[in-house]
């Protein structure tokens, strides 16, 4: 019988025992699993969050690594193109490429992790482009005119991409090279089917931006890794992939694109040893544990701004249901008493659900405006500027309740 999870003791890049736990998220739902709206009450698996350090590789990781199957399923209702900072932060890794790498038309980009063809789309008028992503959403891709397998990016997926597609000459992993677990398998993967002046790109979130905006909520079992140009260039260096760009971008909250080959054709660009020596300076015990502390105070500050509010008899909804609300929900410890529903766009697959470890039904987002509550927390607050602009055109008369980085109540 197959395990769900499994607990890891050792750090997934340098193989030592040596970790220390950043911060204890108490135990958290997978954030895809969700139950309908008004089905027989089921038993539910929660796994241990806890945050782990490695000094030896400065990676940041999970201690528990769950199924794959149970985390992305055929049915994985993530879309990418239905972000604008997500579509223009595309836009722009196009625009980087061309000057970074200057491919032409002959040249085959692969996208590990494609989704719905977000990224290629901004390649497939000039370039060869060949996408790879397990779930269904894929033949969204397909049906874009974009060229894409649909399963785990795996050895045997490499042997097929080589066999009939040949090496690429970028291979982009954004948002997803942090979520396959073995590592190792993967890094020997992605080199097979690189050409030998290829470059690897992959964007991840950032490890210095998460704590510096206390996004505790971006910490869920997809995400097995939390990278930082330092712990990148440790797991790059032990496969002979020199780094010759980074850049840090807004995705997510704040994420880092990193650009690494085995050619010696290519300089190293500054902007890779002033992120480096900035990390050397921040990325300290001290700065770890003012991270935990500033965690437990924002779960009590922004607790007490929703008791308050339920206090007065008032309304809660919650905007939007990405896999980071699920953190934040079951780590705070709410429920359907406090936030009373919440809204996902038109034709999203959540709705109908529960939010993971709760009875908080996710509804269509006409109620919100239907309904008029007096107030709506934003879940996706690193994009809460665009949503709340969104929803006031659309006739949202409330108020909203940012949860992070510092809850707050604004107009």
């Amino acid at each position: 019988m197959k395990r769900n999870s499994k607990t890891i003791s050792k750090c997934q890049v340098s193989g030592s025992s040596n970790l220390k736990s950043i911060v204890f998220l108490g135990y958290l739902p997978p954030p895809t699993e969700m139950k309908k709206i008004y089905s027989k009450i089921q038993e539910e698996t929660f796994y241990p969050a806890d945050l782990m350090y490695s000094p030896t590789s400065k990676l940041v990781q999970l201690n528990t690594i769950v199924n794959k199957e149970i985390l992305f399923s055929k049915d994985y209702a993530y879309t990418s193109s239905t972000t604008k900072i997500l579509r223009e932060n595309f836009q722009e890794l196009y625009t980087d490429c061309n000057k970074i790498v200057k491919i032409t038309s002959n040249d085959l980009i692969i996208d590990i992790g494609s989704n719905d063809g977000n990224l290629l789309s901004n390649f497939k008028s000039r370039h060869k482009v060949l996408g790879i992503t397990p779930e269904k959403i894929g033949k969204m891709a397909i049906r874009k005119g974009i060229p894409t397998i649909i399963r785990y990016f795996d050895k045997s997926t490499a042997d097929l991409v080589l066999k009939k597609y040949g090496k690429a000459k970028i291979i982009t992993a954004t948002n997803v090279f942090a979520h396959i677990e073995n590592i190792s398998l993967l890094m020997k993967n992605i080199l097979k089917i690189l050409e030998k002046d290829g470059v690897f790109i992959t964007e991840s979130h950032y490890l210095v931006s998460l704590i510096k905006t206390n996004q505790y909520d971006t910490i869920y079992h997809e995400h097995l890794r939390y990278y930082s140009l330092t712990s990148l260039k440790y797991l790059f260096d032990k496969y002979g992939l020199k780094i010759i760009h980074a850049k840090k971008i807004n995705t997510h909250g704040g994420s880092i694109r990193v650009y690494a080959t085995t050619s010696k054709k290519f300089k190293i660009n500054k902007s890779v040893n002033q992120i480096l020596n900035l990390e050397k300076k921040y990325l300290n015990w001290n700065t770890f544990n003012n991270f935990r502390k500033n965690v437990f105070k924002s779960k009590i500050n922004l607790y007490s701004i929703l008791k308050n509010i339920k206090n007065n008899n008032k309304k809660i909804c919650g905007i939007g249901a990405p896999a980071r609300a699920s953190t934040l929900i079951n780590y705070i410890g709410l429920d359907e008493n406090i936030i009373d529903y919440v809204v996902e766009i038109k034709d999203s697959k959540k709705i109908g659900n529960y939010i993971p470890g709760t009875k908080i039904p996710i509804l269509p987002e006409k109620k919100l405006f239907t309904d008029q509550p007096d107030f709506a927390m934003i879940f996706s607050w690193h994009i809460a500027s665009e949503l709340k602009k969104k929803l006031r055109q659309k006739g949202f008369k409330g108020k909203f309740i940012i949860p992070l980085p510092t809850p707050s109540v604004e107009k």
